[in-house]
């Protein structure tokens, strides 16, 4: 049982007061749907060839590139460019920090849309 709920599952109202939404705490750059699609997909990889990402979330090269580059510069993602053969191959993997914020994210989402249980 929440701390926001009595033990009928109803919003204990006194507590709510005291508490803040978990909402508060959803990181900005996460939940654009976009970035929460790449790091959802990340998260059940070891990595991800740039063109499976561009092509199953159907997105322009320049338009995932522009993601990537933030999710980067936040240091949730590895970007490593290599060459198999002639060939460039860009691949995209989950940082350490990445998988912390994107499963506390999960967990917030979690608690917004299921507030009765803890999700934690």
């Amino acid at each position: 049982m929440s701390a926001q709920h009595d033990q009928n599952g109803m919003y204990d109202q006194e507590n709510v007061a005291r508490e803040h939404h978990p909402r508060l705490e959803l990181d900005e750059a996460i939940h654009q749907p976009v970035r929460l699609s790449i790091m959802a997909i990340l998260a059940h990889s070891k990595k991800v060839d740039f063109a499976f990402l561009r092509d199953h979330l159907e997105l322009g090269d320049s338009n995932l590139s522009r993601h990537l580059t933030a999710l980067e510069s936040l240091n949730y993602i590895v970007i490593e460019k290599v060459f198999e053969g002639k060939r460039p191959r860009t691949w995209v993997s989950l940082s350490p920090a990445g998988r912390a914020a994107f499963e506390n994210h999960v967990r917030l989402l979690r608690q917004i849309v299921d507030p009765v249980s803890k999700n934690e």
